[in-house]
């Protein structure tokens, strides 16, 4: 027997292995097939198909029927039925017994099992796969968000110097985009729905060939989806609504952005005048082919970049979600392709918990450089408490504008003299009556808080570790 050819859609460079029982080419047509076979019980189960005919239908026939191969029907479709679904009946035919041939694909549409098999395929994606590693990822970040929810670190806004926050929160503001998109990919993936509603989803053979009467209250197409676990779109062309899937598929590209987050945040602070992250570096790795001393932020990059990729294979989904009346055929080729955003999300997490021979993942043997984090709050540690030092100012009764104050002398001044804005603000009250009185009113426990930037990190420990208790409740539910 060949051995069946698991590439998965994309770029032959990123394979996650993971997926190729799903989704590697010669396993594409086992969810249609089930489809078929699930088809064939319910005409059974209706009195259709004689007992006895259905009899002949053996374990051995079902196991050759799902491994039908994919090159073999995309083969017998080029040379003979120019039509997927058709090549497939026919090679279903050729395994059943004669007497059952004729039942195969009846009373369905090519886009009945096509469409069901796919939506079969993405929920066992995430159910299998996504959905685990998902919540390893969001694990292994809450411990990193509590083990450093108290180290401090310089927050930056436009690439600038900000206020201070702890490395934890910072870690946490990433972690809580990515729960936040993890649980709507759980929500949107629970909206997915299949269809067997014919040629044109009004059921007209169901309807009209006296199938619904033998179906009684249970519809031919809820017996058939109930047997593969599915439940029924409210309303379908031939085929499915395409807004169920697009959503499933934005939410994972939104995670997908959050993980692109994590990647940007720590490219920049791997930079040798940052220096504030490390990623591991195994034996034998370089970090250029002629710059020996580098060690670049590759992970990370590559983190980022999948992203990218990722981003522009959505605008497929989005091109898809129109076609011609009942249906065209314009966006089938397209749909081929929406299997690239979960091959290219699983290979960012897969990246991120790729193991080393200890067992720890890449992500757990992220470094923080503490000393680095405190070098560069220090580096703007007189400048960094101008927010406070003017709301302080306007709370203690100061009547100007405390904001133009900072701003245009004290900051001049300390830049100058190489001082805290404090200290300059002092200098300042001694020409200034107002001022002085602003200040002699300020509580102490604040001109004391002016006098230490690394007191001014908020609640920012303390949303660490509330967002680091949320995911974890999430990672084990």
């Amino acid at each position: 027997m060949l051995e069946r050819n698991l590439v998965l859609p994309g770029n032959p460079r990123y394979q996650p292995k993971s997926l190729t029982e799903i989704f590697g080419y010669d396993n594409l047509y086992v969810p249609v097939a089930e489809v078929e076979l699930a088809g064939l019980e319910v005409l059974a189960d209706i009195g259709l198909i004689p007992g006895g005919e259905f009899a002949l239908l053996t374990t051995e026939m079902r196991a050759q029927v799902l491994e039908i191969r994919t090159a073999v029907v995309d083969e017998l479709e080029r040379k003979v039925t120019k039509h997927d679904i058709r090549a497939l009946v026919r090679l279903i035919q050729e395994i059943l017994p004669g007497k059952l041939r004729r039942w195969v694909h009846v009373p369905f549409t090519s886009y009945d099992p096509l469409e069901t098999g796919r939506i079969l395929q993405y929920l066992r994606a995430n159910q299998q796969v996504l959905n685990p590693k998902i919540r390893e990822l969001i694990r292994i970040l809450a411990d990193l968000v509590r083990k450093y929810a108290s180290t401090l670190q310089i927050g930056r806004t436009h690439g600038q110097h900000a206020i201070p926050i702890t490395v934890g929160f910072w870690l946490a503001t990433v972690l809580g985009r990515i729960l936040y998109n993890s649980q709507q990919i759980d929500s949107f993936a629970s909206g997915l729905t299949a269809k067997i509603t014919g040629a044109v989803g009004a059921s007209n053979a169901v309807q009209g060939l006296g199938i619904a009467e033998k179906c009684g209250s249970v519809s031919f197409e809820e017996r058939v989806l109930g047997k593969l676990g599915l439940r029924p779109a409210p309303i379908s062309t031939q085929i499915l609504p395409p807004e169920p899937l697009a959503y499933f598929l934005y939410s994972c590209i939104m995670l997908s952005a959050s993980l692109g987050q994590l990647g940007r945040d720590c490219r920049h602070l791997m930079r040798s005048e940052i220096a504030e992250i490390g990623e591991p570096f195994s034996v034998g790795q370089v970090g250029s082919s002629t710059m020996a001393q580098k060690r670049n932020p590759i992970t990370w990059e590559n983190i980022e970049g999948m992203w990218w990729r990722t981003l522009a294979e959505f605008s497929k989904v989005m091109f898809a979600l129109i076609s011609e009346h009942q249906r065209d055929l314009v966006g089938s080729s397209l749909a081929r392709d929406f299997p690239i955003i979960l091959v290219n999300l699983v290979t960012q997490l897969e990246t991120l918990l790729r193991r080393d021979e200890k067992e720890a993942a890449f992500l757990e043997r992220m470094t923080v450089n503490e000393a680095n984090c405190l070098r560069n709050l220090r580096a703007s540690a007189n400048f960094v408490l101008a927010e406070p030092l003017y709301i302080a100012l306007q709370m203690a009764g100061f009547t100007g504008d405390a904001h133009e104050l900072v701003n245009r002398k004290a900051m001049p001044m300390s830049q100058q003299k190489d001082q805290p804005l404090i200290r300059s603000v002092i200098e300042l009250a001694a020409d200034d009556p107002e001022l002085a009185t602003a200040l002699a009113h300020m509580p102490p426990e604040v001109q004391s808080l002016l006098h230490h930037p690394e007191r001014y990190t908020g609640d920012a420990s303390v949303k660490a570790i509330q967002i680091a208790e949320t995911a974890e409740k999430y990672a084990v539910a």
